[in-house]
């Protein structure tokens, strides 16, 4: 029931921004493939972030 107020882990803000930006980069590829992979690689540096984390 106080789970709602407990604030989120980094780990748990950058894994949503992560899922976030690759649906993002999976839209703009079909329609604008620059923008798409420019998404792509803005997540991968999510990702790496992520990975410093553990």
């Amino acid at each position: 029931m106080f789970g709602i107020f407990k604030s989120k882990s980094e780990r748990d803000k950058l894994q949503k921004r992560y899922e976030k930006l690759m649906s993002e980069a999976h839209q703009l590829s079909q329609t604008n493939r620059k923008a798409g992979d420019a998404k792509y690689q803005e997540a991968e540096q999510v990702m790496l972030q992520l990975e410093k984390l553990k």
